[in-house]
């Protein structure tokens, strides 16, 4: 396979390419600070949603027509972690990619996009392809949790926060900024989707003593090879 890794920000790239052969730009004029890894692309899209998406979709778009197509998109960077689901320097695959805060306010609280009749607010993960990437990992002798992972446009900073997030999406493993948008291009494209996030927060009150963004990076850098070598070989 030919994989697209999508981060939001330079230091996350560079945490995924850090294992990676080769280093050259990746041809893409858009986006200069891609690099080109062998069969693999690290694409620092932007933070949030829109940004990642459209920078996801225009990689996707010049490759079919260099007829050099990616094959698995791979949505990766640093995130929140839930408390009591995925601890700080753990690892989230996502069995399903939330839009959390994608709807309209009410009276009788937050109600999502698909239940306003707008479109869908969730991209289930390939079962298949979540259940391969976790037993390479395992085999690696990296821990990861898999569950759903949120994305939001502005992260959560306070307990009650987390907690309706929470009661909103059961089992909710990790909250990150564009998975959704990355989930959205690649679908639109036919493209598969992994999303992992290495867990460099608990989700909750804003407490910067807390962040644990090196150790996280590492994480990041130990899984996203194990999960190259498993797609792109």
């Amino acid at each position: 396979m030919r994989l697209l890794v999508v981060t939001a920000v330079t230091a996350e790239r560079d945490a995924c390419a850090r294992g990676l052969p080769g280093s050259g730009q990746a041809g893409l004029p858009a986006y200069p600070d891609a690099v080109d890894c062998g069969r693999v692309t690290v694409l620092p899209g932007g933070v949030g949603p829109a940004a990642a998406g459209a920078a996801t979709a225009t990689a996707l778009a010049c490759a079919r027509a260099a007829g050099r197509p990616y094959e698995l998109v791979v949505s990766a960077g640093i995130g929140g972690g839930f408390p009591g689901v995925a601890p700080v320097g753990g690892l989230v695959l996502a069995s399903e990619i939330v839009a959390a805060d994608l709807g309209a306010d009410s009276p009788d609280g937050f109600l999502p996009l698909d239940v306003l009749g707008f479109g869908p607010v969730r991209h289930a993960a390939d079962p298949g392809l979540t259940g391969r990437a976790a037993a390479a990992l395992r085999a690696a002798g990296v821990a990861a949790v898999t569950g759903p992972v949120l994305t939001v446009s502005t992260v959560t900073g306070t307990a009650a926060g987390a907690h309706a997030l929470a009661r909103r999406y059961p089992g909710a493993a990790a909250e990150g900024m564009e998975g959704f948008g990355v989930a959205t291009a690649a679908r639109a494209h036919g493209v598969p989707v992994l999303e992992v996030r290495a867990i460099s927060n608990p989700v909750g009150p804003r407490d910067r003593a807390t962040w644990r963004i090196r150790e996280a990076l590492d994480v990041l850098a130990t899984a996203v090879p194990v999960l190259v070598k498993e797609f792109g070989t």
